[in-house]
């Protein structure tokens, strides 16, 4: 790792270090808080938690080889060299903000309420066209997963394209800091994380924070479709180039077809130039989050072929509306995360599906004080959509089972109060042919509902 002396790592993160003066200049080569990937010549960060402490395994780290450790604990003979600081967390920022002013390199920052992942997925697959890109894995998305995704740099990468994920105010002030983006993305300001940030101007607020460690010939890449981001006219100077298909936007789509499961076809303009598409993931968020990977691969240098060949060669992430045909039954795996408005487009992408419609919904979190509404205007969505057997699980969702009965269009509504009961009456609810969606925040743990119809 680039300049990552065990004496700089000390000087930027505030920590003092305790050890033999010639192994200060020592090079970590790799930093982790899993002591189950600790190797040699790694920094291995203990991290106290609720129920595991990271300092009980810096005798077992230092077995395996790592050059020293990061402690909050004052250590009695330790194996190898340590820096101590008052706070992990806290320190572990330093780190990577330190490590990524080392680094020669673009950064890709993308945030909004919906289709983080998703429009990430798509942005590093047209950026891999023609750059070696490093892209955030999983959920590591906030102030821990984000200088984790950052410590995975190395010289030869040339983009990184980071997810950066938030719930409270300042927190994405303190990501960007770490990103220091050359490139902001922000997919949309629906009604995620309501508990905390109130109401959507509040969650523009917070989100926009991004903007905060932008660079000073930074670019800024905006859903034009979304009402709060279409009021941003400028940032440091930097107009947002907008994207859509609502109107001519710079970056905008039309001729838009459904291919039911198979995914999404469209006609994409940028620049004067045109091409068709196929994104072969369903949904019309689909056609948003390919406008954002174009814009962001034209202000990168792609040509509009390369961008298409990045666009088609996209592949689904498990628990992001990744379908698994299992024997004679279609699964839509969306069951990562939800908000009411993924909520309402899985549904939509549902009712263009083949046999018996069938959507297993569980509970969304952190939706404040009108969480109960929300619940049943998905509800009401899925007699919309009329879903020939809806299945809810959980306390809220009870509110959707409600709203969908009293407003008809549902073949069948069966409201299962847990996930035990779900589980054990699945079998006998899934019929040969059926399309079966399983969407729930991510608390619910609905991966279990994939996997126990993986196995009828």
């Amino acid at each position: 790792m680039k300049n990552m002396s065990l004496e700089k790592i000390a000087q930027a993160c505030g920590g003092v270090y305790h050890g033999s003066e010639e192994m200060k200049q020592s090079i970590v080569e790799s930093i982790t808080t899993d002591s189950r990937q600790a190797a040699k010549g790694c920094l291995f960060v203990a991290i106290p938690g609720e129920r595991v402490d990271g300092h009980d395994f810096i005798p077992s780290v230092f077995e395996k080889g790592a050059l020293a450790v990061l402690s909050e604990k004052e250590l009695a003979n330790p194996a190898g060299p340590y820096i101590q600081v008052a706070s992990s967390l806290e320190a572990v920022k330093g780190i990577a903000e330190y490590y990524r002013q080392q680094l020669d390199i673009k950064v890709v920052g993308i945030t909004g309420s919906v289709g983080k992942t998703s429009t990430k997925e798509v942005i590093a697959s047209v950026l891999a066209q023609k750059y070696n890109v490093l892209k955030t894995l999983g959920n590591f998305n906030n102030e821990l997963g984000l200088p984790l995704t950052v410590f995975r740099l190395r010289d030869e990468h040339q983009i990184a394209v980071l997810e950066m994920g938030i719930s409270h105010f300042g927190e994405m002030h303190r990501l960007a800091k770490v990103a220091r983006p050359d490139i902001c993305v922000i997919t949309n300001i629906g009604q995620c994380h309501l508990e905390f940030l109130k109401d959507r101007d509040g969650i523009l607020r917070a989100k926009t924070e991004i903007f905060d460690f932008l660079k000073e010939d930074g670019c800024i890449i905006l859903n034009g479709d979304d009402d709060k981001l279409d009021t941003i006219e400028e940032v440091k100077g930097i107009k947002p180039i907008f994207f859509g298909v609502e109107g001519q936007r710079p970056v905008y789509a039309d001729e838009i077809e459904s291919l039911g499961l198979s995914g999404i076809a469209c006609t994409i303009h940028a620049d004067g130039e045109s091409i068709r598409v196929t994104v072969p993931i369903p949904g019309g968020h689909m056609v948003l989050n390919a406008l954002a990977a174009t814009a962001v691969g034209r202000a990168l240098g792609l040509t509009m072929q390369e961008i298409k060949a990045g666009i088609e060669a996209l592949e689904p992430v498990g628990g992001r509306f990744h379908i698994i045909n299992h024997g004679d039954i279609q699964i839509i795996d969306d069951c990562y995360n939800a908000n009411p408005v993924s909520m309402k487009a899985s549904l939509d992408v549902l009712r263009d599906a083949k046999g018996r419609k069938v959507a297993i919904l569980g509970d969304m979190g952190e939706l404040g004080e009108n969480e109960e509404q929300m619940h049943a205007e998905v509800g009401y969505h899925a007699a919309k959509n009329k879903i020939d057997l809806l299945i809810c699980t959980g306390k809220i969702s009870s509110h959707m089972a409600e709203a969908a009965m009293a407003n008809g269009g549902c073949g069948e509504v069966l409201q299962v109060p847990t996930m035990e009961a779900l589980l054990t009456c699945l079998p006998s609810l899934i019929q040969s042919g059926d399309t079966v969606l399983v969407k729930a925040s991510h608390f619910m743990h609905f991966e279990k509902v994939v996997k126990k119809l993986q196995e009828i």
